[in-house]
Parts: C-alpha cells; structure tokens; sequence
C-alpha cells in the first residue's frame, strides 16, 4: 500500500470508529432521531472517503501493474473494477 494512503485510511478508519461509537451510545440513549441519522450519514460518508482512498490505492498500484502486464491480467482488472463498480450503484 502507498504510505500516504495508507496513512490516511488509517486515520480515515479510527474516526469512522469513534462516529460508530458514538451512534451506538445516541442510540443507547434514546437520542433524538434526527439528530442519529445525521451522525449514521455522516458515517456513510467517511466510509465513502475511505472507499475512495482504497480504490486510489488499487489504481495507482495492482491495476496499474496488471494493466501493464495486459492479456488476462488486464482482463481481470476490468472485471474487478466493473464488480466495484457494480457494487457502488447498487446501494440501498
């Protein structure tokens, strides 16, 4: 992994951790709802970041060297990012 990534996505994934802790205790305290949806989809969001961070990885790392190898390994980068991108439009 690229150290600045993966310096980012660390950090990206304590503050997603402490935003679930904290949903957790709104929701142990009967929080107002509105108030934890706005928190839950805050942390869609920074799960997103750290999606988006990942798949920079990806890009810039094995993509690039199966891209470079072509043939069947070029082949399978396209299947994986079409998965990915299957993936990210079939949210609910």
């Amino acid at each position: 992994m690229i150290d600045d990534i993966k310096k980012r996505a660390l950090h990206r994934t304590r503050i997603i951790e402490g935003q679930l802790r904290g949903l957790e205790k709104m929701i142990d305290n009967e929080d107002y709802c509105v108030d934890t949806l706005t928190l839950s989809l805050a942390i869609q969001k920074s799960l997103g970041s750290l999606n988006k961070l990942l798949v920079e990885n990806h890009l810039r790392t094995h993509v690039t060297a199966m891209f470079e190898a072509g043939g069947e390994e070029r082949e399978t980068a396209i299947g994986e990012l079409l998965r990915l991108f299957e993936l990210s439009n079939n949210r609910s």
